[in-house]
């Protein structure tokens, strides 16, 4: 797992609208919050989502970036942010290679049966491309505020 003053990995893959996103990009911004949620249009992924969109005027007003990853596609991510007027990036890591850089994409049990899946998580990253937090298994409620707050600490 990855943890704080870590460089985080960089990357380049698609967003929504297939443009190549490379996280090295961003480093004119103060802080990136990179979030790994399981699938779209899920019950808490789009409390997540959603939730980060009202706060994202917030987010930009202290110089930071919103990105959302998750192995789904271009076109669901198109759809999933029109169905619910999203104000965030989603970025499509269908390879899963982003996930597995992060040390998101790991074994969970439901029911007695085990399968591999994307652990809930988010990292916080500033311009010089250092991990400032890494929460792995977080609970989507209230985790967009409680970020926005952590940055504001920062």
């Amino acid at each position: 797992m990855l943890s704080k003053n870590q460089i985080a990995p960089n990357f380049k893959t698609l967003n929504q609208t297939n443009e190549i996103i490379d996280l090295a990009a961003f480093k004119t911004k103060k802080n990136i919050v990179l979030y790994f949620y399981p699938k779209d249009d899920t019950p808490g992924c789009t409390i997540e989502a959603n939730d980060f969109t009202s706060l994202a005027t917030e987010f930009d007003q202290l110089d930071t970036v919103i990105l959302g990853v998750s192995k789904d596609t271009c076109n669901s991510h198109q759809d999933f942010i029109a169905k619910f007027g999203l104000k965030i990036d989603l970025l499509a890591d269908t390879e899963g290679k982003v996930c597995a850089d992060y040390d998101v994409w790991q074994e969970k049990e439901k029911n007695g049966i085990k399968k591999m899946a994307i652990l809930r998580s988010t990292f916080i990253i500033d311009k010089q491309g250092l991990i400032q937090a890494a929460h792995y298994g977080v609970n989507h409620v209230g985790h967009a505020q409680a970020i926005l707050e952590e940055i504001k600490s920062l």
